[in-house]
């Protein structure tokens, strides 16, 4: 069976499922496989669960007419998904960068909303399972498609791109990100570009801060639309960053000057097409930011920065920095490791540690094996978050702003419930 063919079935339902714990009635189910599953062993369940038609690759599982035997059953997602696109005639933004994009999709989308049916890319699900997953959840009534990309070696976005064929790309920064997979900074600004390579190939448009001249100088040859701190004018960050554009001042709900360019980035697509100043402005103060993501929480006495989602040498370096800044009594901090970065870590995680040291915080606690490498004065490290747990008493911990920060796999939300 061809994708056309395939497609006629996905259209009787514009679903498309992978779990059998969660099967939408008349949906496609694709039994993707994985290092330790195999999802041609749960295609007779997805139909069982009400799946229209289960997508296989295994000839052993095809036992009826319902399942439909393909070469490779993730290549035909993403070319379906690609068949898709192509039908919906939408544009599609895409997006990607080292820090920032999640949130930055997110506020892209709170925006666009405002005006137009809208499907963006759920939490992170920004892989080659996730990018066609998005685009297969858009519809005949979805009228702007916002995908995020992310990466960790070469080839990734150009392949992703080839998948979601954007019209308009924003790429929010190159920063230490996943140096182990693309082999060092150069690799990241080489693997990030890869969007922009296929603008400039196709007569896409990017949105660029001109602020930022590696940006400029690696989207030249494509029409951009531009912004910067003169157009969109950074007024404060306590804690929140508070904006001035046109006539109106914007206080947003997001923590952290980083935040800013996130911010102009979506005023910038918002203002292309054509959403009102006040309904944009209206977007972002009403954006709060969930899933350990720069979220502020109050607990007993104690005002929490959680930005425990995900973490590297940048994005550690700039939250830093901005905590430093903030008008506030006492300031404890709690990093955890950052993961991904080769031979590297060593030194990149002692130069956090350093900077970390620099600052005068009442208390730094630096979380984790790498951490627990770089001996630096002014600080207290643990190898493991056990050890921390046992041998640190927050309690005692009052009338403090406190930033958490560290990559998903050290899960440092757990400090909150030791509070």
């Amino acid at each position: 069976m061809n994708i056309e063919q395939i497609y006629k079935l996905y259209s009787q339902s514009y679903l498309v499922d992978t779990d059998t714990r969660n099967i939408r009635k008349g949906s496609l189910f694709f039994a993707l496989k994985g290092e330790n599953f195999n999802g041609n062993k749960f295609a007779k369940d997805a139909l069982k669960n009400g799946a229209s038609y289960a997508i296989i690759d295994e000839e052993q599982f095809q036992t009826s007419n319902k399942f439909i035997l393909v070469s490779n059953v993730l290549e035909t997602l993403q070319k379906l998904a690609n068949f898709h696109r192509n039908q919906l005639k939408i544009p599609i933004i895409s997006l990607t960068g080292s820090n920032g994009k999640t949130t930055t999709k997110e506020l892209i989308n709170a925006v666009l909303s405002k005006k137009y049916k809208t499907v963006a890319t759920k939490g992170n699900l920004n892989n080659h399972i996730g990018v066609p997953l998005t685009l297969l959840s858009m519809n005949l009534s979805t009228e702007i498609g916002i995908v995020e990309m992310g990466a960790n070696h070469l080839k990734e976005i150009e392949l992703l791109s080839s998948i979601a064929e954007p019209n308009f790309g924003y790429i929010t920064n190159f920063g230490k990100a996943h140096l182990e997979g693309f082999g060092g900074v150069e690799g990241v600004i080489k693997g990030k570009s890869e969007m922009y390579n296929f603008l400039r190939k196709t007569n896409g448009k990017a949105f660029i801060n001109s602020d930022d001249e590696l940006q400029l100088k690696q989207s030249e040859g494509i029409e951009s639309i531009k912004f910067n701190s003169e157009d969109i004018e950074f007024l404060e960050v306590n804690p929140f960053v508070k904006i001035q554009y046109k006539n109106q001042t914007i206080q947003s709900q997001l923590i952290g000057s980083y935040n800013f360019n996130n911010i102009a980035a979506a005023i910038t697509i918002g203002n292309y097409f054509n959403v009102s100043l006040e309904a944009i402005k209206k977007a972002i103060e009403n954006y709060i930011p969930t899933n350990n993501r720069s979220q502020i929480i109050e607990k007993n006495s104690n005002q929490i920065l959680l930005d425990a989602y995900n973490a590297n040498p940048s994005s550690m370096k700039v939250a830093l920095e901005n905590f430093n800044q903030l008008n506030s009594g006492s300031k404890i901090v709690f990093l955890g490791d950052m993961f991904e970065l080769g031979e590297t870590s060593i030194h990149e995680h002692l130069k956090i540690a350093e900077l970390a040291s620099s600052f005068n915080f009442n208390k730094v606690y630096l979380i984790g094996k790498a951490f627990s490498t770089t001996n630096v004065k002014n600080a207290f490290i643990y190898n493991s978050f056990e050890s921390f747990k046992n041998s640190t008493d927050c309690k005692t911990i009052s009338n403090s702003t406190i930033l958490i920060k560290g990559s998903r796999g050290m899960a440092l939300e757990r400090i909150l419930e030791l509070f």
